[in-house]
């Protein structure tokens, strides 16, 4: 059973920072491509960013771009989401998706 559990979220003030994680089982974590994606007040899901399964390949949409970094440790099946330079339309319920399955989230919110 694949099991997806994000941590990580908090509030932050505008132009702060965070690195969100999420803690992969169930399947073979290193063999696989993951992604993040969020959900924002009253909109759908976005796609932020995908990693192939070697770490080595990466995808942003435009609007984290060069604000956000996302990178794997295979050896402790994690995933992991730095994210800078937080503005508040960043708030949202950030997931973790593999095969189309994501987790529980973790809340995002950026205010003064």
């Amino acid at each position: 059973e694949v099991q997806l559990v994000e941590s990580g979220g908090g509030l932050v003030q505008p132009g702060g920072s965070l690195r969100l994680s999420c803690a992969a089982s169930g399947f073979t974590f290193s063999n696989s491509a993951m992604s993040w994606v969020r959900q924002a007040p009253g909109k759908g899901l976005e796609w932020l960013s995908t990693i192939d399964s070697g770490g080595r390949i990466t995808y942003y949409t435009d609007s984290v771009k060069g604000r956000f970094t996302i990178s794997r440790d295979n050896a402790k099946n994690t995933l992991y989401l730095q994210m800078t330079s937080l503005k508040p339309e960043d708030t949202a319920v950030y997931y973790c998706r593999f095969a189309g399955q994501r987790g529980q989230g973790t809340q995002v919110t950026v205010s003064s």
